[in-house]
This record gives structure tokens, C-alpha cells and sequence, in this order.
């Protein structure tokens, strides 16, 4: 119990100044923290079927979209809440991220990566062609919703994307130091041994996906309410470029890497936002000074520079025995 209080303390505590931050700031800043927000739980999702347990997918794009469309439609269609459909959502691209997992169960490396390249553009054609129930390359506008309390739309996002970005990066971070949860690692580094182990290979990719899925279909549901517009072009291949990028400049396989690269990416995005032809550069420098000097992104790296630097203060620290042997021998050093 106290291992796991512990493990909400710090995640909450920082929760709780975004929230404060984020009520008080104009309009525009309080989009862009939704958005990162979104991203985040994105990222974190991701993490857990690249990062954690090494399958290499192009499908969570259409996830993200399968999310937001299910979630906007629900509303529009049928006269669901926002929190129902969202929900509805979420079980969806869940059930439809175990489909996704079909292929990972007897391929992997680029096989996997291509079978999911392929599904990713099937999805993104659906939302294109299916005219009568997806809108077509138009779109359509999705509703927005409020939490009450004199909340405003843009506020009432924030604040549950804030809540499900805290729950999940605590639930998922909680969820990897378990026995279970290091079954994923041990299919990442080597399926073979990790089946010879007793770990259900198949089994723990299918959950992998199904988590990856879940979060990508709750973020979906926030994106279309916080953009109050879905379209396709919002989903193709050029934003899972984007989260892969994400995952892989913050550190695959870290908790703090999923907010890390998320923020360092989007506010580029923003500086660049103006030149469109730099933006590209900058990102194909940012990954290759990744792979040269950060193989294991940025998270790692800076938690491997406060581990050296810890370790050299303790090298640094005066002995106490030492001292003593001293001053008995006159001063002298030993």
C-alpha cells in the first residue's frame, strides 16, 4: 500500500499544478496543454507495444481515429453522451486493436510492421470512402461537452484528458513493475527464452495490443471533443511518423520518455509552425542526434546523467574512518 500511494504522490502532485496552470491561461495555451495531454496518453499506449514489448506497429493512427470517429458518431447518430461514447469507443478499438494483433501473433520486425502499414491505410480508406456513415474526406463536426460548474467546453476537455492521462501513466507504470507486467519485457528481448520461461507469447502480445488500443481509442474520444472537427486527414500515416517519432526522441520502454518526447515535439511543432520545410529538418536532425549520442532517448539519458553525478558526489564525500586514521597520524595523509 505504501509502494503504491507512493507511486500516485508525485504523478498527482504535478497533476494538480497543471490543472491550476492550465484553468488560468488564455484559451490558445490551454488548447495546446490538451493537446499534449492527448498526445501523452497516445505515447503511453504506444510505449507499451513498441517500448515494453518490442512489436513494431504503424496501426495506431487508425486506432486514434477509429476513437475519435466512434466517439463523434455515437453522438451525432445515436444522441450518446460524451463519457458513454467515449467509453463505447474505447471497447471498440480495443476489440478491433485485438483484431490488429493477428499478424503479431506469427510474424515480427518488418513483417509486423508492414501487415500493420497495410491495415493502417485500409482504415484511413474506410474513413474516406464509407461517405454514408464517415462524412467522406469533408468530415463532419463533432459535439463538445461540459462538465458543468460554469466549465466552458475547452476547460471540461482539459480536465478529463488530464484525469485519464494521470490515470493511465500511474496504472501502466504500476502495471510494469508487476511479475505480469515484465512479461512484456521478457517478449521483447527474446520470445523464445520468455516461452521456455512459461510466458504465454501470443496471450501477452494480444494484451499489449489490446492496452495500446484502449488508449488510443480514449485519446481519440478527447481529440474529436477538444478539435470539435474529425477528418481523415487528422489520422494518416504522417501522424503515426509523428508518434513514433515521439516515443523514440523521449526513450522506448520508459514512463517518463512518453511525456518527455511528447512535449519536446510538439512545442517544435509550434515554434516551426511557420516553416513547414524546416520542421522536417529539425525532426531528421532531433532522431539522428537521438540514435548517435541518445540510443535510448531523452529520458534515459538524463536519468543515466543524474545517476553519474550521484555517483560522483558519493565518490567525492569525505570518509569518516579516513578522517580519523588523519588525525592520528599527525596529519599526514595515509
Amino acid at each position: 500500500m505504501a509502494t503504491l500511494n507512493s507511486r500516485w504522490t508525485v504523478p498527482l502532485a504535478i497533476a494538480i499544478v497543471v490543472c491550476i496552470v492550465g484553468l488560468n491561461v488564455n484559451p490558445y495555451l490551454q488548447f495546446m496543454l490538451s493537446r499534449i495531454l492527448i498526445y501523452i496518453l497516445l505515447s503511453l499506449g504506444l510505449n507499451v507495444l513498441m517500448g515494453y514489448t518490442g512489436l513494431l506497429s504503424f496501426a495506431h493512427a487508425a486506432l486514434f481515429g477509429i476513437g475519435a470517429y466512434v466517439t463523434g458518431l455515437l453522438q451525432i447518430r445515436v444522441g450518446l453522451p460524451f463519457i458513454p461514447s467515449c467509453l463505447v469507443a474505447a471497447l471498440v478499438t480495443m476489440a478491433i486493436g485485438m483484431v490488429f494483433a493477428l499478424p503479431a501473433l506469427r510474424m515480427s520486425g518488418i513483417y509486423l510492421a508492414i501487415s500493420t502499414i497495410a491495415l493502417e491505410q485500409a482504415v484511413h480508406w474506410i474513413m474516406l470512402n464509407w461517405t454514408s456513415m464517415t462524412f467522406g474526406a469533408s468530415g463532419f463536426r463533432a459535439p463538445t461537452f461540459t462538465l458543468g460548474t460554469g466549465l466552458s467546453a475547452a476547460q471540461s476537455s482539459f480536465i478529463v484528458a488530464l484525469v485519464v492521462c494521470l490515470v493511465a501513466y500511474v496504472s501502466i507504470g504500476s502495471l510494469m513493475t508487476t511479475s505480469f507486467g515484465r512479461r512484456f519485457v521478457a517478449v521483447r528481448d527474446n520470445q523464445v527464452a520468455a516461452a521456455s520461461m512459461g510466458v504465454n507469447v501470443t496471450q501477452t502480445k494480444a494484451i499489449a495490443f489490446a492496452i495500446s488500443a484502449c488508449c488510443a481509442g480514449i485519446a481519440g474520444g478527447l481529440f474529436s471533443s477538444m478539435l470539435g472537427f474529425v477528418a481523415p486527414e487528422s489520422f494518416n500515416l504522417d501522424q503515426m511518423i509523428l508518434m513514433q517519432i515521439m516515443i523514440v526522441v523521449g526513450g522506448l520502454g520508459t514512463m517518463g520518455g512518453s511525456i518527455l518526447g511528447v512535449v519536446v515535439v510538439i512545442l517544435m511543432q509550434e515554434f516551426l509552425r511557420d516553416s513547414p520545410g524546416m520542421l522536417e529538418v529539425v525532426f531528421g536532425v532531433l532522431l539522428l542526434g537521438c540514435v548517435l549520442f541518445m540510443p535510448r532517448g531523452m529520458a534515459s539519458f538524463l536519468s543515466d546523467a543524474r545517476n553519474r553525478r550521484k555517483r560522483r558526489m558519493v565518490a567525492d564525500f569525505p570518509r569518516n574512518g579516513e578522517r580519523v586514521v588523519n588525525v592520528d597520524s599527525g596529519g599526514s595523509n595515509a
